[in-house]
């Protein structure tokens, strides 16, 4: 049974708590409702990391050639994976407002979930399989774009072995927003813990063959991906299908059916999100490319530093995903003062914890980059002291970038996809993109310039996100939410 928070906007201590008390109670409460649904979404992005690290480190064991080719199939791969995440990413605002509009109505509230994880599912299918036939012509694909030929075959035969996986790994994302939406983050949790073990296993024996495996090598390591990616939808079905809350839905029921109005939303509102997320990973992977202009050393520093960014980025990535739900709840049910207090929260929250992480980049960046970089060559040293200066720029970079992606996903619950992907691009590629060039090529500050740049445009981007949110949430504002 869904909780009362989950259903609908609880508005019961308005009539038992003294009036000086009441705005305090309702922000503590909104931060307690948050937190208890962000701590097992950060733990599931930082788990994902986990699995990238694995995939790392087994490759880097086969050879540096494997490990640069994996990384050219894997540009193509997350490519492909952005440009069909979005309906997927799309499940659980549309969720949240159909809990927060027919939390009291559980006829109504089934039949448009089902109806939505149905059509997410359909989408996972309709959007990967020509993505898929990208993905299985990366040779050529990346010959084209001037690499290396023996990089780009194997690079070629990795990303064919990830398009199986593809449409499960989309799946996933579908299984996992629609639990999310009903408070039940920890079902992703634990299928995501359980694919670190698979996944470590599947490399180990497939790369080099073990367990009585053929020795595939990058071929292995792409299946093994893929195998995960299975493993991961399918465990996640399971427990969808057996959860006390969550089977009541039974998304399963009439699944060939198709329904064009809520595959149409999803697009509607996924089409958007995907196109975001591509012009912030255009903007990262390009400024990556100059900073490789400047050096090896240069390159090696700014991969060190933006790994670091990552990994604390999932703090804040899994509090902007909780407040998608919380924004969205109050929505549905055209509250708007709770919408307002839920993203003003979760923005606060979102940049405090990032804070902490900034105050760790600021303080002890070189004792960071040696954790990296073991070795006191010249070239070491040079590396050690450009991660710790790119890192000084980061505490201010993870600031920025916890604000801006907690007030797009608030965004998000409110169904505002459009706007957020044109403050996108005009952040990132009118503001950002033009200040790394300036500064690192034009006033010569190289990798120190692109980092500011970077920092510049996630800021105009974070500031853009908390004025439209304010906007859209304002106490003026007299209409309802849910049409946004």
């Amino acid at each position: 049974m869904l909780t009362p928070e989950l259903t609908q906007p609880d508005k019961r201590p308005a009539r038992i708590i003294p009036r000086t008390g009441l705005w305090a109670h309702a922000w503590t409460t909104e931060l307690t409702a948050l937190m208890v649904l962000a701590a097992p979404l950060i733990l599931t992005q930082l788990a994902q990391m986990a699995i990238m690290t694995t995939d790392v480190v087994m490759l880097g064991r086969l050879s540096t050639h494997a490990l640069a080719a994996a990384a050219l199939g894997n540009t193509i791969y997350y490519f492909c994976w952005l440009m069909a995440t979005g309906p997927a990413q799309a499940v659980s605002p549309i969720i949240a407002n159909l809990i927060g509009a027919h939390g009291q109505d559980a006829v109504r509230l089934r039949a448009g979930v089902r109806r939505t994880v149905r059509m997410g599912l359909w989408s996972s299918v309709l959007t990967t399989v020509p993505l898929g036939v990208i993905l299985m012509f990366g040779r050529p694909i990346l010959e084209a774009l001037g690499q290396e030929p023996s990089l780009a075959a194997d690079a070629g035969r990795f990303s064919g072995m990830l398009a199986i996986g593809l449409p499960f790994a989309i799946g996933f994302q579908v299984l996992r927003n629609y639990s999310t939406a009903l408070g039940r983050a920890n079902e992703g949790l634990w299928v995501m813990l359980l694919s670190i073990v698979w996944n470590a296993v599947a490399d180990y024996a497939l790369i080099f063959g073990k367990f009585g495996a053929p020795p595939l090598g990058i071929v292995g390591a792409g299946l093994a991906t893929s195998s995960s990616a299975v493993f991961a939808f399918s465990a996640l079905l399971v427990l969808v299908l057996l959860s006390p809350g969550l089977k009541r839905f039974r998304i399963l029921r009439r699944a060939h059916h198709g329904r064009r109005k809520p595959l149409a939303e999803l697009i509607r509102l996924g089409a958007p999100i995907g196109v975001t997320m591509l012009l912030e990973a255009m903007l990262f992977n390009c400024m990556t490319l100059l900073v490789g202009s400047f050096g090896a050393n240069a390159l090696a520093a700014h991969q060190i530093a933006l790994n670091v960014a990552s990994f604390t980025f999932m703090v804040p990535l899994g509090v902007a995903m909780a407040t998608t739900v919380r924004v969205g709840q109050f929505a549905g049910a055209g509250d708007l003062p709770g919408a307002r207090r839920a993203g003003y929260v979760a923005m606060a929250a979102g940049t405090a914890l990032a804070g902490l992480s900034a105050l760790l980049m600021l303080f002890a960046g070189r004792p960071i980059a040696e954790l990296y970089v073991s070795g006191r060559a010249p070239a070491d040293l040079e590396v050690i002291g450009l991660t710790a200066q790119f890192l000084m720029v980061a505490a201010a970079f993870q600031l920025a970038d916890a604000l801006q992606v907690v007030g797009n996903l608030a965004l998000r619950g409110l169904k505002d996809a459009r706007a957020p992907m044109i403050i996108a691009a005009a952040s990132y590629w009118l503001v950002g993109a033009p200040l790394c060039v300036g500064l690192g090529v034009g006033l010569g500050w190289k990798g120190l310039g692109v980092w500011i740049g970077l920092a510049a445009g996630l800021g105009v981007a974070a500031v853009l996100m908390l004025l439209r949110f304010i906007v859209l949430t304002h106490p003026k504002r007299r209409r309802d939410l849910s049409a946004v």
